[in-house]
This record gives structure tokens, sequence and C-alpha cells, in this order.
């Protein structure tokens, strides 16, 4: 008797064994898309008007909803940058991974609101992108002055034919530019901005200006229009390129900003470290 139901436990084994190989595999869990990125892009006035701002404001829509490596919030108030939370859904700035400006003048931010975008790349590691004006913009803020890398001083040479060199060849943001070539724009003067806080990507040639111009200031010679730095363990990135739609609707100009936005979200890597100005 206890032979036989020994017997019948090994068969009754053997058939829980044969059911389980005869079962399909458990199927194995798909690995999960990484989250597409949140941009906000902010484009408030409080200065000079520029024709130009929703071009810039589209074309950052337009570059990640294509690329699908991001999603664009458009405002042209400040309303997101908190870290309040916020009612009849809104996203406070906690929702995003970087921030772009096409701003001018003194924008609405309270002491909070500043504190969180400081707070945001600079202790969050998220990221900045500044177009064109947004060195033309909270002057009052010196934090915001110093996490951006410079503030605006007069276009000496208003729209004209830019003579450009790029110095970085090497940066994902500029790999895709020739080493010279030329753009319309109205190129920026930056005061405190400084090669020891920034790794300046691309100048104009001097050589190539009128270095008589009255309205110039920098007393270097060294004019940078697009340049990275990190700010705490954040990225920042500014170009004075855009002050038109003849310089946003160039596609090497639409690239730089979309390559920026990547490196500032983290998508891809770049040295940022300052260095001096190239002897070439």
């Amino acid at each position: 008797m206890i032979r036989r139901i020994a017997l019948g436990t090994l068969i009754a084994a053997a058939g829980f064994t044969a059911w389980l190989t005869l079962s399909p595999p458990a199927q194995a869990q798909a690995p999960q898309p990484p989250r597409k990125k949140r941009l906000l892009a902010i484009g408030q006035v409080k200065g000079f008007q520029h024709d130009a701002l929703s071009d810039a404001l589209g074309y950052m829509w337009k570059m990640g909803k294509e690329s699908g490596q991001w999603d664009t919030y458009i405002r042209t108030d400040t309303q997101l940058l908190t870290k309040k939370k916020l009612t009849g859904n809104a996203k406070n700035i906690d929702y995003f991974d970087a921030v772009y400006f096409y701003t001018t003048g003194e924008l609405d931010l309270d002491d909070e609101q500043k504190a969180a975008l400081i707070s945001f790349v600079k202790e969050e590691g998220k990221g900045f992108i500044g177009g064109h004006t947004a060195i033309d913009t909270n002057y009052q803020w010196p934090e915001y002055g110093e996490m951006v890398g410079g503030y605006f001083d007069r276009h000496p040479w208003n729209t004209f034919m830019a003579p450009i060199i790029v110095e970085d060849r090497d940066h994902p943001i500029m790999r895709h530019f020739p080493k010279e070539f030329t753009v319309l724009d109205e190129i920026y003067q930056a005061r405190n901005q400084d090669r020891k806080n920034v790794r300046v990507l691309a100048r104009l040639d001097e050589t190539k200006l009128d270095m008589k111009n009255p309205n110039i200031r920098r007393t270097d010679s060294d004019f940078a229009v697009a340049w990275v730095k990190t700010y705490g363990k954040g990225r920042v990135f500014y170009s004075t390129f855009g002050h038109h739609d003849k310089s946003l609707d160039r596609p090497d100009i639409q690239k730089m900003f979309f390559e920026a936005t990547r490196w500032a979200m983290k998508l891809v890597d770049g040295d940022a470290t300052p260095r001096p100005r190239p002897a070439n």
C-alpha cells in the first residue's frame, strides 16, 4: 500500500512537472520607454517687443514634437515658475526638465519664484536654455545674470551679415557647423561675460568687424555668440542668434537650439569646462 501511494505520488509529480513544461513561459516584462522630457518655454515681454517671439517659441515646440524628445509648454507669463502647488491643472516648475527664455525686461517674479528657478538649475541639476533676448532681462536680479552668464550691452552693428568662428566643433551643439560661416542677425554684445565662467562655443570674427564702432564696450574684442556653462548641478546654454525669423528659419540655427536643449536636459553630453580663447 505504501509503495502504491509512493508510485502515485511520483506519477502525480511527474504529471505536474510535465504540465509546467507544456505551459507557455511567462512573458518578460517589456522595458518601459523613458519618460519624454518637458520644456517650459517662457516668452514674457516687459521691454523691447521682438517680432520673432512667436517663431522662437514655436520652433522650440515644433522641434520637441517632431523629434519626440520633449513636450513644450508655452507661456507668456511666469505663473509656472514656482514651487507652490497650483490649481486648475497648472504645473509648477517641478514638472519640467528645462526652462527656455525668450524674454525682455524685469519679469513678473517674486522672491519665491526667483529662488525656485535658481534651485531648479543649481540644486536640482536641470537645464536652462537662453534664446537671443534671455540676457536682455532681469537686470535687477544679479543671480540671474550669474546663472545665464552675462547681460546685454548694446548691439554695435545692429542686424548685419555676422562673420562667425566656431571654436568648439567637438561639442554636440556645434558639431554640424563649419569652422566659419556668416548669418544675417543682430548680435548682442555682452557685459559680465567672462571666459573664466563659461565655455565659448562660437564668437564673432573681429578681424572682419568695424572695430571703430562707438557702441563697442568690450575692450578685449571678444564677442561670444554662443556659450555653455554649468551652474551648480545644472546646465546652461545661451546664444545671441534669433533676433528675427531670417536666422531662426535656418536649419543650422534650429539644430543648434535642438542640440542645446538635449544637452541642457542631459540627453547628450558635451564639455562645459571654461577655457581661454583658442589661438585659432
